[in-house]
């Protein structure tokens, strides 16, 4: 049965209801075999596909990661279809307390003592009040961000891809995108980079190694290069990375977003938050969602890039040139040039869709409901976990086609923008809006235009450009290998 494409159309319930297929084994032993399988045996998506071709369907019991000691309960019911994966932002049928990170939550060590944005629910007073501080902080920011995209990026990326191009035959994507990004987000969000304005050095190494605490127990084979697997599953997956690793760096973070966030704390007050409870979900969105975001986000669009070649490249430089001649200000980019731009704007929506930087999305079952499958209908009860893995919901040949697994980047030109509803990298889909009222990324709008910024500037710059792809703790490892200057900016050099 084909999703109902009219979600306000509602349609009898003719799929047959059967018992959830699946079971949670041993307890202990058999979330220790799945989380073993998922990380090391199996790998992420051979262990979902392994039970869908063992059960016969999208939607089974099983155990997710991490498991004991790190998580208490790890049974999950997994979601993996286009028709039932959209449960999971029905915040009238599902709970998102305590589930930003799956079966686990991090420490409120390493968040000032607070439950942040991420972890509330919507029902929970703060709830309304942190995500309407961030919706005033964005809206007041608005007018700052490409004019800070184009300082931290198209004036200093490029310069420095080209400089280690020169000097060593090869450019480390990661590195230098990993230090621009922060300096850009404090530059956008409150016209203060930290390298600028006397703030500690290295905020955004330290940012990262905060960050690293927190994900850690969903990390794999990051030192299995020169330790066993079991011992890095033991000292990932096992037990908590203590909190005081991050304690110096945080306390460094803290005094930048004091320092730089004067006008969001006035905001804050207005909506009766504390100044110490604005300043830790201020530093979690910017560091955790935003940073975050784009350490994995940026380098997955340049794998894609990359990947697809010269043909590509070519219709992307000619799209963006031709718009910056029409709506482009001495040469640059604009946001009437951007709008212009359907292609550029297609690959950032298919790279969303193919590679998510948010691969997982759970929830807790607030009452008795049954979701779909293509199939079959399920009977979920009050209090069970639903868990989503997004990468196989986004990739549904039944919504995307026989290429669902390809990236086809005119996928979402003209006609194909309809398909934009089964995007939900933002926690919710394209075609909505995040409100006080969902769990939907505030800074959804945000994320596309500047991955929309980064490829219009890229195709300004380059003609066309090579590079190695590989895997680092976060997603793709990217090393660009060569370039082509485009003509104009070539002369000029």
């Amino acid at each position: 049965m084909a999703p109902n494409l009219f979600p306000s159309e509602k349609s009898p319930p003719l799929l047959p209801v059967k018992d959830i297929p699946g079971n949670y084994g041993t307890p202990f032993f058999s979330p220790i075999k799945d989380r073993l399988d998922y990380y090391y045996f199996k790998g992420h998506d051979a262990f979902f596909q392994s039970k869908i071709n063992l059960y016969g369907s999208t939607v089974f019991r099983t155990n997710m990661p991490p498991g004991p000691f790190m998580a208490s309960n790890p049974r999950v019911i997994a979601v993996l279809d286009a028709n039932s994966f959209p449960i999971l932002f029905d915040v009238s049928k599902v709970e998102k307390k305590d589930v930003f990170t799956g079966t686990y939550m991090p420490t409120t060590k390493l968040t000032g003592g607070y439950r942040v944005c991420s972890y509330l629910d919507p029902s929970e007073p703060a709830h309304a009040k942190i995500k309407q501080l961030l919706f005033t902080l964005l809206a007041s920011r608005k007018d700052a961000v490409i004019p800070a995209f184009r300082s931290a990026f198209a004036d200093q990326l490029f310069a420095a891809v080209d400089s280690k191009l020169a000097s060593s035959g090869r450019a480390d994507f990661n590195a230098i995108n990993d230090e621009i990004s922060f300096d850009f987000l404090g530059e956008a969000y409150f016209g203060a980079r930290p390298s600028k304005v006397g703030a500690a050095s290295g905020l955004a190494g330290k940012a990262t190694t905060w960050l690293s605490l927190q994900l850690a127990p969903l990390a794999s084979n990051i030192v299995t290069k020169y330790l066993p697997w079991f011992i890095e599953d033991l000292l990932l997956h096992t037990f908590p990375i203590p909190s005081f690793v991050a304690k110096p760096g945080y306390k460094d973070l803290c005094a930048y977003f004091q320092s730089a966030g004067t006008a969001v704390f006035e905001a804050a007050g207005k909506l009766g938050l504390s100044r110490d409870e604005a300043c830790h979900n201020i530093l979690f969105a910017t560091s955790f969602n935003s940073y975050g975001g784009l350490k994995v986000f940026f380098p997955s669009l340049f794998k894609y890039l990359a990947a697809s070649g010269i043909e590509l490249h070519a219709r992307l430089a000619a799209e963006v040139r031709a718009a910056v001649a029409a709506a482009g200000e001495n040469g640059r980019l604009t946001l009437a040039a951007l709008e212009k731009m359907e292609l550029v704007k297609s690959v950032v929506y298919e790279v969303l869709r193919i590679d998510p930087p948010v691969q997982f999305q759970y929830a807790h079952a607030k009452q008795d409901f049954v979701i779909e499958s293509h199939v079959a209908a399920f009977q979920v009860r009050k209090g069970e976990m639903l868990f989503g893995y997004q990468p196989f919901a986004t990739r549904d040949p039944v919504v995307f086609g026989p290429n669902a697994d390809k990236f086809v980047p005119d996928r979402f030109v003209g006609d194909g923008a309809k398909l934009l509803r089964y995007v939900w990298w933002s926690n919710g889909p394209e075609t909505e809006d995040p409100t006080v009222g969902n769990k939907q990324c505030a800074g959804k709008n945000f994320v596309v235009l500047v991955a929309r910024l980064l490829v219009a500037e890229l195709f300004l710059y380059y003609d066309t450009f090579t590079a190695e792809v590989g895997t680092s703790a976060l997603g793709a490892q990217i090393f660009i290998t060569s370039v082509t200057k485009a003509k104009a900016k070539a002369q000029l050099i």
